[in-house]
């Protein structure tokens, strides 16, 4: 079956960095876009960013734009978003997740498939 296992949270300093790696197993990987998603307490989960099966085509929510990276390294079966400039407001448990295409937008129910999630914490 589809697994998918997140890493890379923590905790961190206002404008520090992560980088967190969700590893996939049980799909051919190369297929599909994956996305990256985030719950903060009280609140609803809400997209990230996102990846084509390629990786050449990358989307992200405006809330992090210029300061969080997408990419994915289909040969590791891995997807991977490098976060910057992290502030407290990025509090959240984030959630990759596995399109039903080789494209998905933003929204939940194109994704077929979610990891358990990564705490990631910022202090200011």
């Amino acid at each position: 079956q589809v697994q998918l296992v997140e890493s890379g949270g923590g905790l961190v300093q206002a404008g520090g960095s992560l980088r967190l790696s969700c590893a996939a197993s049980g799909l051919t990987f190369s297929n599909y876009a994956m996305g990256w998603f985030r719950q903060a307490p009280g609140k609803e989960r809400e997209f990230v960013s996102g990846t084509n099966w390629s990786g050449m085509t990358t989307a992200a929510a405006d809330s992090v734009k210029g300061r969080f990276t997408i990419s994915r390294d289909n040969a590791k079966n891995t997807v991977y978003l490098q976060m910057n400039s992290l502030k407290p407001q990025d509090t959240a448990v984030y959630y990759c997740a596995v399109a039903g295409s080789s494209w998905a937008g933003k929204f939940e129910y194109e994704y077929d498939y979610w990891g358990q999630g990564t705490q990631v914490t910022v202090s200011s």
